[in-house]
């Protein structure tokens, strides 16, 4: 009888040894995404994100392509990949700030999409492409069923609302000018080159960038435009993507809404935990909130070089 149960065991154990082998082999990959896929991940979002074009995909992805990056970080993202096919992937943005003089590392963690069959592998994709302690992710625009997920794995609501704000209310300032900064310009009188570089960088993405020159010096702006107008917002507005402080939108903003009033926008939206003092306007907290993980909070009034300006609105 032992005889026999060893003759059994050891072709039982074969063919339990091939079948782990055939489902590790069959395991999904993860692996950051190259140049090369760029075409299979524009057809993968385009089926993840059915109110998007793969225009749309595909323009995003390309301003990524050239775009500026900090030392060792992903240019794309990363992707989950089967038997040689992308069936997930995690756009990731990343961008070097300067914070106290220091340099800071930020990373938008931008579209996520998983196809059906491979859901199983979503969190560990994500837990898996935002380790590094060094980096500051933040997400901004997550669905709201997603906020009891994010807040679980240790991300912090940094904005709750919006304020939707009518700078053409505000006292214009004397003295005050306004400069538009384009893909071409070569110089603005008292602007530092980064920032000018910013500036022509998102004006070639297709966002407005403005200097308010003042008594102080020269103030950068860059507005996003909302290619589609909101149910709560009844006139054509503008989402305000970078100052380097809210006060000085503040301060510049009878100046800037007699610009944007030209331009047929006489509304800001500004990313707010309440009302803004010294604007005019109201505030609203719904669908808006943003997070992050990380040693830097983000602050409110920068969204440069985040999917609202490379992907738009």
């Amino acid at each position: 009888m032992i005889d026999r149960k060893c003759e059994m065991t050891q072709p039982c154990d074969g063919l339990l040894r091939s079948l782990v082998n055939t489902m590790l082999d069959a395991k999904p990959k993860i692996r950051e995404i190259k140049e090369s896929d760029l075409n299979a991940i524009g057809d993968l979002l385009t089926r993840g994100f059915v109110y998007r074009t793969r225009d749309y995909w595909m323009r995003g992805l390309q301003r990524q392509r050239t775009r500026p990056l900090p030392e060792g970080a992903p240019r794309y993202g990363y992707l989950i990949e089967h038997e040689s096919v992308p069936v997930g992937c995690l756009l990731m943005i990343y961008a070097s700030k300067t914070g106290n003089g220091e340099p800071e590392t930020f990373c938008n963690v931008s579209s996520w999409y998983v196809d059906t069959e491979f859901r199983s592998y979503a969190a560990l994709f994500a837990s898996m492409t935002q380790k590094r302690k060094d980096v500051t992710y933040f997400n901004i625009t997550p669905a709201i069923s997603t906020w009891p997920l994010l807040e679980a794995q240790s991300f912090e609501c940094y904005c709750r609302g919006s304020f939707l704000s009518l700078p053409l209310l505000s006292p214009r300032r004397s003295g005050m000018t306004i400069e538009v900064v384009t893909s071409d310009t070569s110089d603005v009188t008292g602007l530092p080159a980064p920032e000018l570089e910013l500036l022509r960088r998102h004006a070639n993405y297709g966002c407005l960038s403005l200097v308010c020159h003042t008594a102080a010096g020269a103030l950068p702006f860059i507005f996003f435009h909302l290619r589609k107008r909101r149910g709560f917002i009844p006139v054509p507005a503008m989402q305000l993507g970078y100052c380097r402080d809210i006060k000085d939108y503040v301060n510049c903003s009878g100046a800037l809404g007699n610009d944007l009033l030209r331009r047929g926008k006489p509304v800001v939206i500004v990313d707010a935990n309440g009302a803004v003092e010294g604007l005019r306007g109201f505030y609203r907290e719904a669908d808006d909130r943003k997070y992050f993980r990380g040693p830097y909070r983000p602050r409110l009034g920068d969204l440069a070089d985040t999917e609202l300006a490379i992907y738009g609105m």
